[in-house]
């Protein structure tokens, strides 16, 4: 166990470490509804996240008839609202994530989520899972400023910096989360289970995933990168 190459491993969140389709599916609708569009497939939502929920939304307004600027700020509200109150009725760990968690503080890896979301509502979202405790340290699309989002190597660097230094790696569902770990000069694994805005193989991740199980084994096999 002492010869794992990591001492720190970063997760991203919706799509990576939870599949929070359902919920966030049921969020857009909401606010489509109110706005007298038709609803859209949870297939379709997947595509629009990954961005943060501004993006998600206009992603959303977009497919429906077009995203009205002047219309946007109450329903982007509305959205969050609903979000808030009904964050976590769909929402679950991928299979396997969990266990792989174990091992991992099995390990005596240092473990974090660093998402795109705001800081605020992933925070609530593992808190209601009961998962919070599960990670040392979380990282939001806002905790650092609104600039400072992924794909910036900013939030990994930070992540790196509260759980005390030494080799990390990075895994993610997107190219947010693959160019911030490229940026940060980590190597990345990409999980093939996620919310894929393209082909897998076009991320340019270090390595591919196609389940938990196989996430200890590829990062045993893999070397830290000198940032």
């Amino acid at each position: 166990m002492t010869n794992f190459p990591f001492a720190i491993i970063g997760f991203d969140l919706d799509g990576t470490f939870l599949d929070t389709s359902g919920d966030l599916t049921a969020a857009v609708n909401h606010a489509l509804a109110s706005a007298g569009r038709p609803a859209l497939t949870t297939a379709q939502v997947k595509t629009m996240i990954g961005g943060g929920a501004r993006h998600m939304l206009t992603q959303g307004l977009e497919a429906t008839g077009g995203c009205d600027p002047d219309a946007f700020r109450p329903l982007y509200k509305r959205m969050l609202a609903y979000y808030d109150a009904h964050i976590a009725v769909h929402s679950r760990p991928y299979p396997g994530a969990l266990a792989a968690l174990d091992e991992l503080d099995a390990r005596g890896v240092k473990t974090a989520i660093v998402t795109n979301k705001f800081e605020s509502m992933a925070r609530k979202l593992l808190t209601e899972l009961g998962l919070l405790d599960r990670f040392a340290t979380l990282i939001g699309g806002d905790t650092l400023g609104p600039d400072l989002a992924k794909p910036h190597r900013a939030p990994i660097d930070e992540m790196t910096r509260r759980l005390g230094g030494g080799s990390a790696a990075f895994v993610g569902d997107s190219i947010y989360d693959i160019m911030a770990a490229r940026n940060a000069g980590i190597p990345s694994i990409a999980v093939s289970f996620g919310f894929l805005l393209q082909p897998i193989g076009e991320l340019g991740a270090d390595a591919i995933i196609d389940a938990y199980a196989e996430l200890i084994p590829t990062l045993a096999q893999m070397k830290h990168r000198p940032s």
